[in-house]
């Protein structure tokens, strides 16, 4: 099983002869799809007034590469746009209509989970003919998903503000959105890269939530998170021993299998350097708010959620009675049969945590890591709820 690698940024200048294919995905998707006129009119509409003009202050042409960003706890999906200089500046975030599932990664069809992970966006994977106004394939599973074997498929950004584990728009949103991915491949681009988060990577994230038992996972892609901020170009994404490798350059000759064990790898080390200063300044920050007393806890949805924006727009969503605020449950309760089997898994992978815990331990006994016993009945509610998001 091959790894994929991103590289879908092109040099903007006149639309070149490597276009082609591209342009010729989205014509034959168009012709197979057996297009209306209606459908056809959707996926041709020109980028508003408003984004042209949004684009012209950013200093950036509109058949540049884009790059795109989507974070569920916030519910914010970023465009972001090639400079001339090839470095990308946030064009626009629109607010998400509707996502599914929990925070943490897609692990098989039907858990309605909108997935996390690095994923690329070809032409063929545009679909001008969607049931959903217009929509194009995120691109999971991705090598990582499979070496883990995940399964599922179909997984979109579309309109209509319902999903069962998609990246659910308005109309408008998709059409401007499709526009702008559309006239980046016209311009040459041969995939977008989209990063996918449980959140905003910020030290207050990752404290808060540093228990939770996806946080290994998390930890992966703020390494990806830390190279695009180091350079704010494509990430280079492959995957060897079924983990994310981030910024480094492979061996044409020498494909790299995601299950297997990663082989010799190069890296810039101007790059290594800058996120490895990333990582100490935000590992810092990280252990200062812990010190201060940020609590570790977990947040719990019933199925998802949305940006507030929408929150007036009930009749259009998607289980709307699923949209109720998520349930943050304390992971430093003892009490909490899910916190300490978050604790357990946590100080098992993370450094900081056992740091934190070996503090702890000079003024008071360490924390029980151990699974506590069975809960007598009758159970209490959070015991009820500990055993219902303990499958998340």
């Amino acid at each position: 099983m091959n790894a994929q690698t991103f590289s879908g940024s092109a040099p903007r200048r006149r639309l070149r002869a490597s276009a082609a294919p591209a342009l010729a995905a989205l014509g034959v998707a168009a012709a197979l799809s057996g297009c209306s006129e209606t459908h056809t009119s959707r996926a041709s509409q020109p980028v508003s007034r408003e984004m042209m003009a949004l684009m012209e202050q950013k200093g950036v042409a509109p058949t540049a590469p884009i790059l795109i960003r989507a974070y569920k706890k916030e519910s914010e999906f970023e465009v972001w746009k090639m400079r001339p200089d090839g470095a990308y500046v946030l064009l626009k975030t629109f607010p998400i209509c509707r996502w599914s599932g929990q925070l943490g990664p897609k692990i098989h069809e039907g858990d309605r989970q909108s997935p996390e992970g690095f994923y690329s966006i070809t032409p063929a994977m545009m679909n001008p003919d969607s049931h959903y106004y217009l929509s194009f394939n995120v691109g999971y599973p991705n090598a990582y998903d499979r070496a883990h074997g995940a399964t599922g498929g179909s997984v979109m950004v579309h309109g209509i503000c319902s999903s069962a584990g998609c990246f659910a728009m308005t109309d408008a949103q998709i059409a401007e959105i499709y526009a702008l991915a559309r006239d980046s491949f016209a311009g040459g681009q041969h995939a977008i890269q989209m990063q996918s988060y449980p959140f905003h990577m910020t030290t207050q994230n990752l404290a808060r939530y540093r228990l939770d038992p996806n946080m290994p996972f998390w930890k992966e892609l703020k390494k990806g998170d830390d190279h695009f901020e180091a350079t704010k170009k494509d990430v280079s994404v492959n995957v060897c021993n079924k983990h994310y490798v981030f910024g480094a350059q492979t061996d044409p000759n020498q494909p790299m299998d995601a299950s297997a064990p990663c082989p010799q790898l190069k890296y810039d080390p101007e790059v290594e350097n800058k996120v490895a200063a990333i990582e100490r300044t935000e590992n810092a920050e990280v252990a200062e708010l812990i010190a201060k007393g940020e609590r570790p806890v977990r947040l719990v949805y019933k199925d998802g959620a949305q940006h507030p924006a929408f929150a007036n727009r009930v009749a259009e969503v998607s289980r709307p009675d699923a949209l109720a605020p998520p349930l943050e449950v304390a992971l430093d309760d003892p009490k909490s049969r899910l916190g300490a089997r978050s604790r357990k898994l946590a100080a098992a992978h993370d450094p900081l945590v056992v740091a934190e815990a070996q503090a702890r331990s000079k003024t008071a006994a360490a924390p029980d890591l151990s699974p506590p016993p069975a809960a007598p009945t009758p159970r209490s509610p959070m015991d009820r709820l500990s055993a219902l998001v303990g499958a998340f």
